[in-house]
């Protein structure tokens, strides 16, 4: 439930049938007459909410808006709604101010609903899946990753708090070219271990980090020189199959650490050995959709609107990861039937979305409408003023675990929340572990504690917290603005959801905690007269929760000491 929408809605409402009552009465005509559309006004001191309606009627009507905003106001019936009165500004804006009871009822929505405070049902959920991260399995996890798997895992919990079914799935990337390499690499390592680093020439296109070594490292514990007496193919074989397990469960490992959960961990190599990506290239051909030229199979991308023409099995039979690619995505929506599929990949993958959209649009998918791309900008990280510098291939990269070593899991969610996908970031890493309320999370973790500590000092000196209170005694301004910004919390989640932009939980936790920080400064509480006492107390319990609940969809922690 969402109290902003109900009061638009009445207010809809009253001005519906106030129309209907004016005509009837003889004072409007009957015309052809708009929606009436609701909104709440920037400046708050003429009212709470607003309507254009009378200048939108001005035409159908024949009349001057003021006139009609009379009309109205004159049949209008406030009885049993959430508006106290009704005003008119300007040539004809219609003003409604909120009552007491809209105050009391938002506060007691919160302690109904508890934990699930902003979450809201829709009349047509939809299936979605959010597929993020899906990191080559030839690796540790980097700081490419460590931005997209916060944002994905929060867009996915906003969509799922805006009332949608949705999936956490990781592509696994276990096939291809890249496997290869890392077949080799690995190889290399496992031959100088043996042999000495000269034994064999480290080819610099192979993986260079660390992570490589220490696998060959496993690889002579396990086997000794055994892998050297085989021919290369069963020997890479060996490797791939001890190599990618192992990274793989490091990298559950290390997302389980960023409290990140997937529901799904797809496996490329499944879509090859089932067949599906044949099937799927075939069913692109029976569309008239590919054509052949030098031994290659070619999809007629430009007949889309793409700039070139993508091959799809190459002169030497192979499938092309973009073949595979667009098998897998024929999967969500053909065969696992999500409605919407949104992937958040890196802005240097905006080349290939108008590709693969057009594809599943060829195989008829619709993927124009029904896939989503969120593009997201890099990562500028800072120490001490200073860019820390990265790089996968040569192993000098800073990698998600050594992150979480250095500042805390929750910093690192909250700041890579921090802004819109599309827009570049920087990093301080600092900032992030400031106890201070220079750090955005120590500001807002510090008002859920310091409620915690208001309440539980209140109780030890005998104010237990009240089960009821007469609500509308609240009516100083600091109040009422709460109670709006805790209003405010449904409708910024679903917000949240339509832009793909879970950035704005950060922002309404900031506002929600600077807004608690002014009432507890202008309103006491202990020295109140007793139902004002109670009042503000239930108000305190309302403001923890929404933060609380803020918090846990960012996915940080909302203590309850600091």
């Amino acid at each position: 439930m969402n109290m902003i929408e109900k009061a638009k809605q009445q207010a809809a409402q009253v001005v519906a049938a106030a129309y209907e009552a004016a005509v009837a009465e003889g004072t409007l005509p009957q015309g052809d007459v708009p929606a009436v559309a609701v909104e709440i006004p920037k400046d708050s001191k003429n009212g709470d909410y607003a309507s254009s309606f009378a200048m939108q009627c001005a035409r159908a009507l024949h009349m001057a808006p003021r006139k009609i905003a009379e009309a109205l106001v004159a049949c209008m019936k406030l009885d049993d709604t959430y508006f106290t009165e009704v005003s008119i500004a300007g040539p004809g804006f219609l003003n409604f101010r909120l009552n007491k009871r809209w105050y009391a009822d938002a506060i007691e929505l919160v302690r109904s609903m508890g934990v699930n405070y902003g979450r809201s049902e829709t009349e047509h959920p939809e299936k979605i899946m959010v597929e993020f991260v899906s990191a080559n399995p030839t690796g540790p996890m980097h700081m490419g990753n460590a931005r997209g798997g916060v944002l994905g895992d929060c867009l996915a919990e906003v969509l799922a708090w805006a009332g949608n079914d949705v999936t956490r799935e990781f592509y696994v990337n276990d096939a291809g070219n890249q496997v290869d390499k890392f077949a080799h690499s690995v190889e290399g390592r496992y031959i100088q271990e043996l042999k000495g680093e000269n034994a064999i020439e480290f080819d610099e296109s192979w993986y260079q980090g660390a992570d490589i070594r220490e696998l060959a490292h496993d690889l002579v514990e396990q086997h000794g020189g055994k892998l050297l007496d085989m021919d290369e193919e069963e020997r890479r074989k060996i490797i791939v199959e001890y190599g990618l397990p192992t990274n793989i469960a490091r990298m559950k490992r290390d997302l389980s650490r960023y409290k990140i959960e997937y529901d799904v961990w797809f496996m490329e190599s499944g879509l090859h050995d089932s067949g599906f990506v044949e099937e799927t290239v075939q069913e692109l051909t029976a569309k008239g959709a590919t054509y052949e030229k030098d031994g290659a199979l070619w999809l007629r991308s430009t007949d889309f609107g793409c700039e070139k023409d993508d091959v799809l099995r190459r002169a030497n039979g192979f499938y092309t990861y973009f073949a595979a690619d667009i098998a897998y995505h024929r999967n969500k929506f053909a065969v696992r039937g999500f409605d919407r599929v949104i992937n958040i990949w890196g802005a240097d993958h905006h080349g290939h979305v108008q590709r693969l959209s057009s594809a599943l649009d060829a195989l008829g998918l619709n993927g124009s409408d029904r896939l989503e791309i969120v593009l997201m900008q890099l990562v500028k990280m800072v120490r001490d003023g200073e860019i820390v510098r990265m790089s996968k291939r040569t192993g000098k990269s800073l990698q998600l675990a050594d992150l979480l070593d250095e500042i805390p899991v929750d910093s690192a969610r909250w700041f890579f929340n921090s802004r819109a996908a599309e827009t570049q970031m920087e990093f301080d890493l600092g900032l992030a572990v400031k106890q201070d309320n220079e750090n955005p999370l120590y500001y807002c973790q510090y008002a859920h504690a310091r409620i915690c500590s208001l309440i539980r000092k209140m109780q030890e000196e005998g104010f237990e917290l009240p089960e009821s209170a007469d609500l509308t005694v609240l009516s100083e301004p600091e109040e009422i603005e709460l109670i709006k910004q805790i209003s405010l919390l449904p409708q910024e989640i679903v917000q949240a959801a339509a832009d793909r932009d879970p950035s704005r939980m950060n922002k309404y936790a900031v506002a929600m905690c600077a807004q608690f920080h002014r009432f507890y400064n202008a309103c006491r509480i202990k020295e109140a007269e007793p139902a004002v006492r109670d009042a503000r107390m239930i108000l305190c319990a309302a403001a923890r929760q929404t933060i609380y609940n803020v918090l846990t969809i960012i996915g940080v922690d909302a203590p309850e000491h600091m």
